[in-house]
């Protein structure tokens, strides 16, 4: 008799009585998903791992602590066979089979009247692979079918394209530090449902590339200023669009709120009636120094590390730094928007007690293809900006994780 394809079909199981088998490595995998269904969930197995039996603990299944006996699957809706006892197996699946019980054989899919596909979930959709027939199956194969698709449903480069998903309002994205790929899955779907895009200059700007021609990108640093400041003008120009029906991304570098005025913009949107997302991006704080071998804290080195701005001076009257403070820290310093005015820290630094041989590392154009690493101490860290010509962005690192990572140049 010829062999038929499988008839796919989703299970609701919310309240409904699920039997499982075994509490080995298969059951661990597929307990998850099963809870996550709302399932009443019946263990049967005399051992469990450690990570089912914390489910028992839960709450979340029903655990008993026996073989499998005949009449466990009287009352099921849907059974998972997953022990180790082949014997055993056989005469569960043939009492699933006097139930009309729907049963998935760990051991023997050829026998089992259920496959388990391999799903995956994106913003509300479930994808489900299975291969044609029992035959041949190759779980790695449906499994990388399963990837490829959610991902490209996460990412925007698989939209039905009269269906694109899109909702008026705006977003503000954290970029990463300048590698296109540490933009969050979230971050990189909703510039794919963009109308428009508003960037910052330390955004990663190989994104842009990737977006649709019908999408207007808007250099924020070249919004016509009028008489407001450069904020507010980027304020009102979100303000704007939004109020226009459009879905609006504003890509900043690192994440919105480390020193990217994304409170600001979130404020002005809550005044103008706006909805507003954000999605949090990975700090250049933390990710440029580990690109380039320096973790922010190591074991029996540093087990603190401060992030602060050095964008105005220790000794410039608008400064709210408390410098003095800093200085008596015996953790990480991580300067951000220094570069100019790194002498001047380093002179603060030591004046209030740091050793003039506290080493730095000046990370420029961190995770991208131009990134490189200088290295000096805070003795002759001015200097060395100057004839090392380190520009920005670059993230500058001082303390004794600098020579913890890897040699200088990494």
């Amino acid at each position: 008799m010829a062999e038929h394809p499988a008839y796919p079909v989703g299970l609701r199981l919310s309240g409904r009585r699920v039997v499982v088998l075994g509490g080995g490595q298969v059951a661990q995998r597929r307990l998850p998903a099963l809870i996550a269904a709302g399932a009443d969930i019946v263990l049967v197995s005399p051992e469990a791992t450690p990570s089912v039996e914390a489910m028992a603990d839960a709450g979340e299944i029903t655990w008993l602590r026996r073989a499998y006996e005949d009449g466990d699957l009287a009352e099921a809706w849907y059974a998972l066979i997953a022990t180790g006892d082949t014997e055993a197996n056989a005469r569960a699946s043939a009492e699933a089979e006097r139930h009309r019980v729907w049963c998935v054989r760990s051991d023997d899919a050829d026998r089992a009247t259920a496959w388990t596909p391999a799903t995956g979930h994106s913003e509300g959709v479930t994808v489900a692979v299975l291969t044609t027939h029992a035959r041949g199956r190759d779980p790695r194969h449906t499994a990388a079918i399963r990837d490829a698709v959610v991902e490209g449903l996460r990412d925007g480069t698989l939209v039905a394209p009269h269906h694109r998903t899109r909702t008026a309002g705006v977003a503000l994205v954290g970029g990463g530090p300048g590698d296109p790929d540490l933009i969050t899955v979230r971050g990189r779907r909703l510039l794919a449902e963009a109308d428009v895009v508003i960037a910052d200059r330390l955004g990663p700007r190989d994104l842009l590339a990737e977006l649709p021609p019908h999408v207007e990108v808007i250099d924020a640093a070249k919004i016509p200023y009028g008489r407001y400041m450069a904020q507010e003008a980027i304020n009102n120009a979100l303000i704007e669009h939004a109020k226009q029906g459009k879905a609006v991304v504003r890509l900043k570098g690192g994440d919105p709120y480390v020193f990217g005025r994304g409170m600001e913009e979130v404020q002005a949107l809550a005044e103008a009636g706006i909805p507003c997302t954000v999605v949090p991006g990975i700090s250049s704080s933390i990710s440029v120094p580990g690109a380039a071998g320096i973790p922010v804290t190591h074991r029996g080195v540093a087990h603190e590390f401060t992030v602060v701005s050095g964008h105005v001076a220790p000794d410039d009257a608008r400064s709210l730094v408390d410098w003095p403070s800093l200085a008596r820290l015996t953790g990480t310093l991580v300067v951000l928007m220094g570069v100019d005015k790194i002498g001047k820290i380093a002179e603060t630094l030591v004046a209030h007690g740091k050793s003039p041989d506290t080493p730095v590392a000046l990370v420029q154009e961190g995770t991208t293809a131009a990134q490189r690493r200088v290295d000096a101490t805070l003795a002759t860290v001015a200097r060395t900006v100057r004839t090392e010509d380190v520009r920005p962005p670059a993230v500058i690192v001082i303390g004794e994780v600098v020579r913890a990572g890897s040699t200088p140049g990494a």
